[in-house]
């Protein structure tokens, strides 16, 4: 049976909505765990999923229950406990722009070094990196994956773009040497803000056209209510999925539920823009939804609700990235 490893942070959220006082937060599992939920309910039948990230020990426990509500985890042994502090964030959205938000971190497990972590992925098939944290993986450990494996590798960069300053909060910080990170990705994953640090001084189609230049198949900008735009540069294909409908719930997590759909369904053969229209569908879920928490089984009764307004200059209805 294939395996799809799935690397990230686990992270305990408290979500502040606009109007959320002190007392009205959400509590609830977040980073990593959106991305496990949405890929365990997008896999088929014939795919195993393998978590792959340290936990605090003060949050080990809970984590575990988290775990065990995902029906394809077929091993906990690439979840490692580590006696730092568990990731907490408190999120903060901003009210009338557009899913916006404020983070303030404390606590942080480390990095994986590349000598643990290559014989962990060495058991799968394909492989969804999530920098949740933004220092899960450094160069030199990024590129040993990529040197020691040979399957497809998604990632979206998050947190790789976002310092922590001495209060906790996160802020958005250009990436350098961008080139030598994206090369080691078959597809690649920025939201719009994302999209325009990483281009700082730099046109930003100049700028995904070179990174398509290299091995990566397919750039995928989440756009918040507007959708999802993708560029398949060797095939010339482009395009922007938008939703039928804007949802006014929940945005957190968004981004993560897009990739870990999208990703499963182009490793099950789907087509890249219907794999873009399962993810931005699952997005649609996601924000009726608070929390990771429960989130598998809302994903996986998903139905196709979509419109899909095609960018590229003719449509596209077949064939791989």
């Amino acid at each position: 049976m294939p395996r799809l490893g799935v690397l990230g942070t686990m992270v305990w959220d408290s979500i502040f909505g606009p109007e959320a006082g002190p007392d009205d937060a959400v509590h609830a599992w977040g980073g990593i765990a959106y991305s496990l939920a949405a890929a365990d309910a997008a896999l088929g039948p014939s795919w195993s999923l393998f978590p792959i990230a340290k936990v605090g020990s003060d949050l080990r426990s809970e984590a575990d229950r988290f775990f065990e509500t995902l029906r394809r985890v077929d091993s906990l042994e690439g979840v490692r406990t580590v006696d730092e502090p568990n990731n907490r964030v408190d999120l903060y959205y901003h009210r009338d722009d557009h899913g916006r938000r404020c983070e303030r971190l404390t606590g942080g497990v480390p990095a994986w070094r590349a000598d643990e972590l290559v014989p962990l992925v060495a058991s799968c098939d394909a492989l969804f990196v999530n920098f949740i944290a933004g220092w899960e993986l450094d160069l030199a450990a990024t590129r040993a994956l990529r040197s020691a494996f040979g399957g497809a590798i998604y990632a979206d960069l998050h947190s790789l773009l976002l310092s922590v300053g001495e209060d906790g909060i996160r802020r958005l910080r250009p990436l350098d040497r961008w080139r030598e990170w994206t090369e080691n990705f078959d597809y690649l994953q920025v939201n719009e803000d994302e999209l325009g640090t990483l281009a700082v001084d730099r046109d930003q189609d100049a700028l995904v056209s070179a990174v398509l230049a290299g091995r990566t198949r397919a750039v995928f900008i989440t756009r918040g209510e507007r959708g999802v735009e993708w560029r398949c540069e060797a095939t010339g294909r482009a395009g922007l999925v938008a939703p039928t409908t804007v949802e006014t719930g929940d945005p957190t997590g968004c981004g993560d539920v897009f990739g870990a759909t999208c990703f499963p369904a182009l490793l099950n053969g789907i087509d890249v823009r219907d794999a873009v229209l399962s993810g931005v569908e699952a997005t649609r879920r996601n924000a009726r939804h608070r929390g990771a928490e429960g989130l598998r089984d809302v994903l996986a009764a998903a139905e196709p609700e979509i419109s899909s307004p095609d960018r590229a200059a003719s449509p596209i209805d077949a064939g791989a990235a």
